[in-house]
């Protein structure tokens, strides 16, 4: 198994480009599903999670075309074609890997009228069950039950609009009954729906396939359906949490990046606890800057729903305030088990006691390497920044989960002056 091995206390300098958002490309695939045309997807990751759900995909028999998959280049170019869905059952050995695959439930019970999906894995940081993606297929007429650890649906006469009010807000579910919504008899509408900007991302290439989506952007969205959908070309937006890791690592570490992109590559929320940390965020023509000149400062951050403090930056900004010069406090309002990377980072000289769902950072005057072991996939990256900012060296194991959220990690750490390289098993 591979490991990544850091050589710290290197500056970070030059220019990064930010890949296409994974959470937004794991929506945005399953819309191949929608229609028999061609969904054309640029500026699309290259990511463990995105082979994933292209040999899922497979499965149901959408084939694909790739541009743009050699060495350097970061701008994959894929088409999506479902001439014929070939299977309507997510089998276990793929959706296991992987949460995000309930995201085919929607489009397939749309298309078909019938969809068995096996109950789905993913990152341990907490229960996530997908019961508001059930509830929501029911509103819409599908007939659910659960059996030898699959999700049985059937609507036989087609899916038909209804009202659906979220209980708490979800990202995943919302997808999920958005895109089925597109095809189903009548209005849909849904209310609480999240309003992360992956959802908005979903509802323009939806739109651009012939859907009728109002309220884009809201709590509150209403769905026309259609009798069916054509094909369209889309540009996956960029990742907010890669340009936000990678903020959190030359806050850490010292010096000045270029984060590089189409678009808007951080949400406000984040730009303003950043600042109060003591880190300086400007516009540039081709994305943004960031550096810090003074001290690193402690802050208080709760995470919450966007526009909130987003759950998926926890992790980076925990380590880049265990070198603070005062305390900070992080409450986890959306897992109630994602403090797995606290052991590790002790393990690196951080000061953190974690109770409940509270988390307090005292800061400390250096960091040092050690060999940890990487839970999760942003725990991963959060061990990376204290990697680069800690005297010595920095073993992570259990690099695979940064493979599902990280495009080229290494690559783009050298290329702005971090010793980092990966190495495999003995």
């Amino acid at each position: 198994m591979d490991r990544i091995v850091i050589q710290g206390g290197r500056t970070l300098n030059g220019r990064v480009p930010i890949s296409g958002a994974k959470n937004a490309a794991l929506a945005l695939m399953p819309c191949s599903l929608l229609t028999h045309e061609s969904l054309t997807l640029r500026n699309l990751p290259r990511l463990a999670d995105i082979d994933t759900m292209v040999h899922l995909l497979n499965r149901h028999g959408v084939s694909m075309t790739l541009e743009g998959g050699r060495q350097g280049c970061f701008n994959r170019i894929m088409s999506l074609k479902a001439t014929q869905i070939g299977s309507t059952t997510a089998p276990y050995d793929i959706v296991r890997r992987m949460r995000a695959s309930i995201l085919v439930l929607g489009p397939l019970l749309a298309r078909c009228g019938e969809a068995k999906v096996s109950l789905p894995g993913g990152c341990a940081i907490g229960n996530r069950p997908i019961d508001l993606h059930l509830m929501a297929m029911e509103r819409l007429g599908a007939e659910i039950s659960l059996s030898d650890g699959y999700v049985h649906a059937k609507a036989p006469k087609g899916l038909k609009g209804g009202h659906v009010v979220f209980p708490t807000v979800s990202v995943g579910a919302t997808e999920n009954l958005l895109m089925a919504a597109t095809l189903a008899r009548g209005e849909t509408v849904i209310e609480n729906a999240a309003r992360e900007p992956e959802i908005v991302d979903l509802a323009e290439c939806l739109t651009k396939m012939g859907a009728r989506i109002d309220g884009i952007g809201s709590s509150k969205l209403v769905i026309q359906g259609r009798d069916e959908l054509h094909g369209a070309t889309h540009v996956v937006l960029p990742d907010r949490i890669e340009a936000g890791s990678y903020s959190c690592a030359v806050a850490i570490a010292g010096g000045v990046l270029e984060l590089t992109g189409p678009g808007d590559l951080m949400q406000e929320s984040l730009i303003k606890v950043f600042e109060h940390c003591g880190v300086t965020i400007t516009p540039t023509e081709n994305g943004l800057s960031v550096s810090r000149s003074g001290d690193l400062l402690g802050c208080s951050i709760v995470t919450a729903p966007f526009p909130g403090f987003p759950t998926d930056m926890q992790a980076q900004f925990m380590a880049m305030l265990c070198l603070a010069k005062s305390d900070s406090t992080i409450i986890e309002t959306i897992f109630e088990n994602r403090y797995m990377h606290v052991p590790e980072l002790s393990r690196m000289g951080a000061d953190i006691s974690v109770q409940g769902s509270q988390a307090i950072i005292h800061g400390v005057e250096r960091l040092y390497g050690a060999q940890v072991m990487a839970t999760d996939l942003r725990a991963s990256m959060g061990l990376v920044i204290a990697g680069l900012a800690a005297e010595g060296e920095t073993v992570i194991n259990r690099v695979y989960h940064l493979d599902r959220g990280y495009e080229r990690l290494e690559e783009k750490l050298q290329a702005v002056g971090a010793q980092v390289e990966r190495v495999g098993s003995d």
